[in-house]
């Protein structure tokens, strides 16, 4: 297995494409290996035979563990010490997709007339790799999934996209050719005016967000449910005691641990809350893991992940939270600091919301806002009745994925959670 970054240290196969007993040529493309970053392709160091396979597709590969073992051509082995790296596999690049190029058939860009084509890419996902290089050569998203994917599952390779470039990028101007279902709904063409002003291409981060979140509208069916809760309890405990916290265990207490806090109990206490769908099934997680979602300096968003946070004391949590908080204003998040996420939580109050409607962070099935604490007039009852005092109150809103979670379970778990704010223990020990 190659290395092919410096934070890598394994790679998952994808899929074989010569197999066992098959010769090839020096460049060929033998397997594809997808990383956390990048789908990569593996050319052959040399010409020779393909003996044997030790690991199959979709199988985790330590990097520098062998993964195949081959008979070459006496006048072109590799010296023992020559590695096959991801620059290796960019300069064979373009002879593989020469290749490949006399094997397409004209009926793979057949196009039905001039300015027309049919849809040949059915897998809307792109890697980090394909959306790289269709940015450097301004192909957009719409014409990346008219270009025919070879790769396994219907996946477009980068092979695909550079043969496509070759061939003078056919499909750019081309205009989609669907039969009409005269009972769906057609979109109207309306005409807008965008107007006139200063033009700011988004940056990758915005545009991955983009997609994240137009995906999630279009995935899940979002109900959003409200609660409000009173903090007074638990806004005051904070305040007698966050000095005190900090000379005693050294770390920031905001209000975010004790977010994170309640809202991992309930949680625990709905655990059908801590699910994502997967086709028909509802795969509902065994680790409660809180992400937050983080503004960066960029003004993008990110959510870095609070792991097992049903399993830490407040301590803990306040560490991570002022861990993770510190990496994203200096943009050191690393990739292990985002990925993990069961349930997300948003605190729009920080920009001074009274609430919100988060997106649900996919693939989990729901999200929770938080607004601004604020101080309101509200009746109380007391030992000498109904009396209106000053309260620190806040509105909870949960927005859920109501494919798989129906009102009871999500106004119970956002009822659950202003619940554990209000029966904050203002005694409680630091």
């Amino acid at each position: 297995m190659p290395k092919m970054g410096e934070s890598i240290t394994e790679g998952t196969i994808i899929n074989w494409l010569i197999s066992e007993g098959d010769s090839f040529e020096e460049g060929d493309i033998i397997l594809e290996v997808a990383t956390d970053k990048v789908d990569n392709e593996v050319p052959a160091p040399a010409s020779g035979t393909l003996v044997k396979t030790l690991f199959g597709a979709k199988d985790v590969v330590p990097v520098g563990q062998v993964m195949a073992i081959l008979n070459l051509s006496e006048e072109e082995k590799p010296s023992k010490n020559k590695v096959v790296t991801s620059s290796a596999v960019e300069t064979s690049q373009k002879k593989k997709s020469l290749k490949k190029k006399q094997s397409v058939t004209s009926s793979a860009f057949e196009m039905s007339q001039p300015n027309s084509f049919s849809v040949s890419n059915s897998n809307t996902f792109f890697s980090p790799l394909i959306i790289k290089i269709a940015q450097e050569h301004h192909i957009s998203f719409e014409e990346l999934a008219r270009i025919p994917a070879t790769g396994n599952e219907g996946r477009l390779r980068k092979s695909d996209v550079f043969q496509y470039i070759e061939e003078g990028r056919p499909f750019k101007f081309a205009q989609t050719v669907a039969q009409q279902d005269p009972t769906a709904y057609c979109i109207p063409q309306l005409k807008f005016d965008k107007g006139k002003g200063k033009v700011i291409e988004m940056d990758r981060m915005r545009q991955m967000i983009a997609d994240h979140m137009v995906y999630s509208k279009h995935t899940s069916p979002h109900v959003t449910a409200y609660v409000e809760a009173d903090l007074t309890n638990m806004v005051n405990w904070r305040n007698t005691n966050k000095v005190a916290f900090q000379e005693k265990h050294g770390e920031r207490l905001t209000f975010t641990p004790l977010f994170v806090e309640a809202v991992a109990k309930a949680v625990k206490d709905f655990p059908n809350i801590n699910a994502s769908v997967d086709g028909n099934n509802i795969i509902v997680k065994e680790d409660i893991n809180i992400g937050m979602a983080t503004a960066l300096p960029s003004g993008n968003l990110i959510v870095p992940v609070v792991k097992n946070a049903d399993t830490k004391d407040l301590k803990t949590i306040a560490a991570n939270v002022n861990e993770l908080s510190g990496k994203a204003r200096k943009n050191k998040l690393a990739g292990d600091d985002i990925k993990g996420s069961t349930f997300t939580i948003s605190n729009v109050g920080t920009f001074g919301s009274v609430m919100g409607t988060p997106i649900i962070n996919q693939p989990e099935v729901a999200i929770l806002a938080l607004g601004i604490i604020k101080k309101r007039p509200e009746v109380i009852e007391t030992e000498n009745g109904d009396e209106i005092a000053i309260r620190s109150m806040m509105y909870l809103s949960l927005s859920f994925d109501h494919r798989v979670v129906d009102g009871f379970l999500g106004g119970s778990f956002v009822r659950r959670v202003a619940d554990y704010f209000e029966q904050f223990d203002s005694n409680r020990k630091i």
